[in-house]
């Protein structure tokens, strides 16, 4: 018997509603081995939403994600709205979906497709057969944290001001994440930090090692200041399985683990709300880790992997379906295999493709 869901589409701005077509096609084909079938329902957020409504998400739409069972977003922002003040700018549509939809965490792998290896910055041996977790905090830290903002001091000189804040509970349901996670992969967690400077991550640390101790010992736990882990990656990034850290920290070494893999097209993300009692789709934001890409917008040229990863990753984590995702993933490296390129992941001599023609390969393939 087939189960129904709601699934709500967020293209963005940019390059977003040409990936987002691409990875819609491959729900659609993947969906029936899991007998699975979605009704999609389209809503503006980030730039294109400024400009229809003045808001880069309105309230309406919000309340109807709301009742999506999960979220698929393509990306938003662009310099046409780099001017406006921060409020209202294209990524505070993000900010304001992760805090009232819950998403408390964001998921990014980073692996090499051997494909593509050649693809990334460093050397062959280094990156080869890397597969790592970045589990990153996402509602608290420095950026929700108050006060902040910009002001003037009493001798007149701007001042700019935001505050990093961690509570109990929100530092142990990430961390418990964490080592559930890395019980199913390859038992190794490490907790990055800034504990011998900032107060707020010692209590991060102390929350995290008395998780282990009490309820997680069977899974091998590692502290790691966050400057020796952004050297580390580089250095030795196999030694990584699964790597936990607040907002900040998990926003930059995200970026600088996707940049093993050569390319940032490749690699897709997820954000997480809790799971719910009794079952059911646990509600999750999922996107691919590029940007809206405004220089190459309706031109034929993104490339819609790391979007297409993203549902797989949806089918997994929200659905709790294998067979769907499984076969997105197989007919990613299958094409890859192939020698479909698009023009961020293409090697000397390669022959470079377009974002339809490699979405039609895709779907083919699944």
């Amino acid at each position: 018997m087939t189960t129904q869901y709601k699934l709500a589409l967020l293209p963005g701005d940019g390059i977003g509603p040409e990936v987002i077509e691409s990875a819609v096609e491959c729900l659609q084909k993947a969906a029936p081995l899991d007998d699975l079938e979605f009704s999609l329902t389209e809503y503006k957020v980030g730039g294109c939403a400024l400009d229809a409504y003045k808001v880069p998400l309105r309230d309406g739409d919000l309340e109807e994600v709301k009742k999506a069972d999960s979220v698929l977003l393509g990306a938003v922002g662009g310099p046409k709205w780099e001017g406006l003040d921060y409020a209202i700018r294209p990524e505070r549509a993000l900010l304001r979906l992760r805090a009232e939809l819950e998403l408390f965490a964001n998921l990014r792998p980073a692996t090499v497709f051997p494909e593509t290896i050649d693809a990334s910055a460093l050397k062959r041996e280094v990156v080869e057969g890397i597969d790592i977790m970045v589990l990153r905090e996402l509602t608290g830290g420095i950026y929700f944290g108050t006060p902040k903002g910009v002001d003037t001091d009493p001798d007149g000189n701007r001042r700019g001001v935001n505050t990093m804040v961690y509570t109990e509970p929100e530092i142990e349901r990430i961390a418990r994440l964490a080592f559930e996670m890395a019980r199913q992969r390859r038992g190794k967690v490490t907790s990055v930090d800034k504990a011998n400077v900032l107060e707020v991550t010692e209590l991060w640390r102390d929350i995290v090692t008395k998780l282990h101790k009490d309820e997680y010992s069977d899974v091998e736990l590692n502290h790691m200041y966050v400057d020796n882990a952004a050297m580390q990656l580089i250095r030795n990034p196999r030694q990584f399985d699964v790597l936990v850290t607040g907002n900040l920290f998990g926003d930059i070494l995200s970026d600088e683990a996707a940049m093993l893999t050569g390319s940032i097209g490749l690699l897709p993300s997820a954000s997480l709300g809790k799971a719910k009692e009794g079952g059911g789709p646990r509600l999750g934001m999922y996107e691919p880790v590029h940007g809206s890409a405004p220089d190459i917008a309706g031109q034929d040229k993104a490339n819609p992997i790391a979007t297409v990863l993203s549902v797989a990753m949806m089918l997994r984590y929200s659905f709790g379906v294998s067979k769907s995702a499984e076969a997105i993933e197989k007919a990613v490296s299958k094409v890859l295999a192939e020698g479909y390129r698009t023009a961020d992941i293409a090697e000397p001599g390669a022959k470079i493709v377009g974002t339809k023609e490699i979405g039609k390969a895709l779907v083919d393939a699944i």
